[in-house]
Parts: C-alpha cells; sequence; structure tokens
C-alpha cells in the first residue's frame, strides 16, 4: 500500500512539472502581471517600490551598515577600507615622448631599483619601488598568507614589512629583506627580531584607523599565535594608543636612537595616516632624525577598524603624497628623508604617478591579498568572501596554497613593475630617478591647479 502511495505521488509530481514546463512562459507572465499591478497601483507607503527612492538616497551599504548597527548595539567594524569616493589618480596623464626626447628602445633596460633611508648606516637597498605594507599575523594575516608574501616580496627584490602582529618566524626566514614595525604592542620587539631587520618602522599610526589601537578577545585570537606574541590564556591581545606613559617627542627621539644603536644602522623610519594638520605632524617626526617616513592616506585598509574612522577621519592619498613632498622639499630634506606613500593605490599608473610627484616608493596591501588568492578564490566564494582564505581564524585558511599564492605573488609584482617600465620607456626615461612631476598634466583644472601641473586644456608653458 505504501509504494502504491509513493508511485502515485511520483506520478503527480512528474505530471505537475510537465505542465509546468510546458506553461512556464505562461505562469511566468501571470507573476510578472500580478507583481506590475501591485507597484503601479498600491499606495506609496504599501508600496515595495519605496525602497528604490530610500536605497537611492541612502545607499544600500549604508542601509546594510545601519541594520548591523541596530542588530549588534556596537562599534561597527569594516574589514578591507572606506567605501566613500576620494579624490584618485584618473585625472592625471603621464606626457608621452615622440617628437622630442624620443621613446627608449625596448631593447634598453630601464633602471627602477631604489634606496630607502640614504643617509642610514646601512641603506636598505630594493630591486623594485614597490613593498609589501604591513599586515600583521594574527590580528590580521593567516600564518600561510604571511608566508606566501614574503617568499613573494624575496623573489621580486623587494621587502615585506611585519605589521603590528606577531612576528613569525617563518616569514622572518623567507624575507630577503623584512621590515620590522615596531608598534603599540608587547610583542614584536625582541633582539632577534630587531637584529633580522633590515628597516626598522615606528608605527604611530594609519590610514584606516588613525593612531587609534584595539583590544582583541581570545575568542578572536586562538592558537599558535598567541604563543608567538606571549599572550596568556584568557587575556586579550593589546595594541595600545600609546608606547610610553605620559609619552613625549622626547621619548620617541630615544626610541629611534635605541633603535639605530640595536639594530647597528639600518633605516629608522615612522609610520603614519595622513590628517589635515600633516605639516605639523612631518615637522615633529622630521625632529626625530629619521630617516624615512611612511604616509597613509585615507584609502587605506586594514583587517578591521571603526566604521568612522575610514570614513571620516584622514586625507586622501593624492593630496597626501603632495603635500608631503612639498613639505620635505621646503624643510630641505628631501634627499635626506625617504617618503613611502600608501592608501587605496592598486595599478601601475597609481604606483607611477604617486612616485612621480615626490614618493621614493609605494607601499601594497590589499591588491596584494587579492594577488595572492586569485587563483584560489573558488575555495571560498560564492559563500565567503576571498579574504576568508588569508584572514588569521578565516575558515578557509586552510585550504590557502602557499606555492600558489607566492608565486601569483611575485607574478604581480613582476608584471606591474613592467608596466612601469613601459611607462617609462614612452616617456624617453632610462631610470626612475629621471621621473618628476614635469612629466604629467591634468584634465581637471582644480587638479591641475593644486598639483602645480600644466591643465591640458592649456598650452603646456601656460
Amino acid at each position: 500500500m505504501v509504494t502504491e502511495i509513493l508511485l502515485a505521488i511520483l506520478i503527480l509530481s512528474n505530471v505537475i512539472f510537465f505542465i509546468i514546463l510546458l506553461n512556464w512562459k505562461r505562469l511566468v507572465s501571470i507573476i510578472y502581471h500580478m507583481m506590475m499591478k501591485r507597484i503601479l497601483s498600491d499606495a506609496y507607503d504599501e508600496n515595495v517600490a519605496e525602497l528604490f527612492p530610500g536605497t537611492k538616497r541612502f545607499g544600500l551599504l549604508t542601509i546594510i551598515e545601519n541594520s548591523l548597527r541596530a542588530e549588534g548595539g556596537n562599534v561597527l567594524h569594516r574589514p578591507m577600507g572606506s567605501p566613500r569616493n576620494w579624490s584618485n589618480f584618473e585625472t592625471i596623464t603621464f606626457i608621452p615622448a615622440q617628437t622630442f626626447p624620443f621613446p627608449t628602445s625596448n631593447e634598453t633596460d630601464i633602471d627602477v631599483s631604489i634606496t630607502i633611508g640614504p643617509k642610514a648606516k646601512k641603506p636598505l637597498h630594493l630591486k623594485i619601488p614597490l613593498l609589501i605594507s604591513g599586515m600583521g599575523y594574527g590580528v590580521g594575516l593567516s600564518e600561510k598568507s604571511k608566508i606566501a608574501l614574503a617568499q613573494a616580496a624575496t623573489k621580486a627584490g623587494t621587502a615585506i614589512n611585519s605589521g603590528e602582529g606577531g612576528i613569525l618566524p617563518e616569514e622572518v626566514e623567507a624575507a630577503e629583506n623584512f621590515i620590522l614595525q615596531f608598534s603599540k604592542t608587547s610583542w614584536g620587539k625582541d633582539e632577534y627580531e630587531i637584529s633580522k631587520a633590515k628597516m626598522i618602522e615606528i608605527k604611530l599610526g594609519q590610514g584606516a584607523l588613525g593612531g587609534m589601537g584595539a583590544r582583541i578577545p581570545p575568542e578572536k585570537l586562538k592558537g599558535r599565535a598567541r604563543e608567538i606574541m606571549n599572550i596568556k590564556d584568557g587575556e586579550d591581545a593589546i595594541i595600545h594608543e600609546h608606547f610610553f606613559e605620559n609619552q613625549t617627542l622626547e621619548d620617541f627621539k630615544e626610541l629611534v636612537e635605541d633603535l639605530r644603536k640595536f639594530s647597528k644602522g639600518v633605516p629608522i623610519g615612522v609610520k603614519i595616516g595622513a590628517g589635515g594638520k600633516l605639516e605639523e605632524d612631518l615637522n615633529r617626526i622630521i625632529e626625530l632624525d629619521i630617516d624615512f617616513i611612511a604616509v597613509d592616506g585615507g584609502q587605506a585598509s586594514t583587517h578591521d577598524s571603526p566604521t568612522i574612522i575610514q570614513d571620516d577621519f584622514g586625507i586622501p592619498t593624492l593630496h597626501a603624497v603632495v603635500r608631503a613632498s612639498n613639505y620635505l622639499k621646503a624643510r630641505g630634506v628631501k634627499e635626506k628623508i625617504s617618503l613611502i606613500v600608501s592608501g587605496g593605490l592598486t595599478t601601475p599608473g597609481d604606483f607611477l604617478k604617486v612616485i612621480a610627484m615626490g614618493a621614493d616608493a609605494v607601499y601594497l596591501g590589499s591588491s596584494m591579498l587579492y594577488a595572492i588568492s586569485h587563483s584560489q578564490l573558488n575555495k571560498s566564494m560564492p559563500w565567503e568572501p576571498p579574504t576568508q582564505l588569508v584572514w588569521y581564524g578565516g575558515k578557509y585558511e586552510d585550504r590557502f596554497d602557499v606555492e600558489k599564492g607566492a608565486e601569483a605573488g611575485h607574478k604581480f609584482l613582476t608584471a606591474c613593475t613592467e608596466e612601469m617600465k613601459v611607462a617609462l620607456r614612452a616617456m624617453g626615461k632610462t631610470s626612475l630617478k629621471q621621473l618628476s612631476s614635469t612629466d604629467i598634466v591634468s584634465y581637471d583644472e582644480k587638479t591641475a591647479k593644486y598639483l602645480g601641473i600644466p591643465y591640458s586644456f592649456n598650452t603646456y608653458n601656460d
């Protein structure tokens, strides 16, 4: 009896399926007309179309984020930086060499090597001007992703910054040029770590977080990172707002001197987020007798930070590089103190424009994460974002292939460098050092005015 009933249900289901299959156009038409009638006749306050003006006015992301605030009742933290439309580099273009000078031949090698901290006892010499930014182990990235990034940096002849997380021994060993980020933490300051650094960066702030710290509860930081960071069971991992109690600039001057002594002369510098009083910050930093300054624009990303800091603090990277470069020149220290710029830079064109405006090198963060995971996206998508492959504690961090990630990161850095070389040849250059603001124009009149470069509607010398 049961078998007969099941057979009858199966037959009926098949009949219904074939009826729907044969009449699907009619069914879709009926549903469509019912929906349109409701939309075009219901009162506005009962109409689903009410969503359209609300979404257009506030934006879908704002509606979602406000819903998350209403759900959790806590400070909202967002990964990967602000979605705001900041001033960018799109309206700036390079000047091609066609009549005089002439383009550089493809057979001519282009020198894109750089030196960070030229006045240091042990300057950092790199083959390319693209450095991997500070992204910390444990507080951001997984073990595998950090190792892949370090290997990619070594293959490309550049450097990688530790970030303010735990110092992973495998990363230090894999990185030919290891930059130690000296942060407001209890970890990352051992004599061994300092001795391995080719450069040390004192982190006072960053573009996506300002000078603020963070408190990471035990449930969000488990496993090996706790051991490396020497965090006891049940304790929070704390990134402080200050280095010293009742700190002063004199404290930092002594810190710079101590680090220079302990590291035996590697470049010592400071990282800050670019703000409205940028020149005041730079003035104080110059007095610390540092070898380089890293300036992080408002478009910068981080593992996560309060949305209000990301969206409503800082200034655009475009403004930051111009102001910082101009100020260093005005103080007469541009040739002594290297300038590294970061924050929302994603293409070879962006990198080269920043250097034309006065930066000596560029830090890459988010673009490197996408690069090392690009061929492994199917391991997390479509149900989880790609970052779940590279975050510490990510759902798919164990599936990340270090060798593939390192090779992809190396190829990305190589491709970007080669494109920059193509651009330099097109301008008639043979070296990155020949590039300057005289090689760019803008088709936006305000941008041209503030950058002090020609407006493309006018004759070049006007």
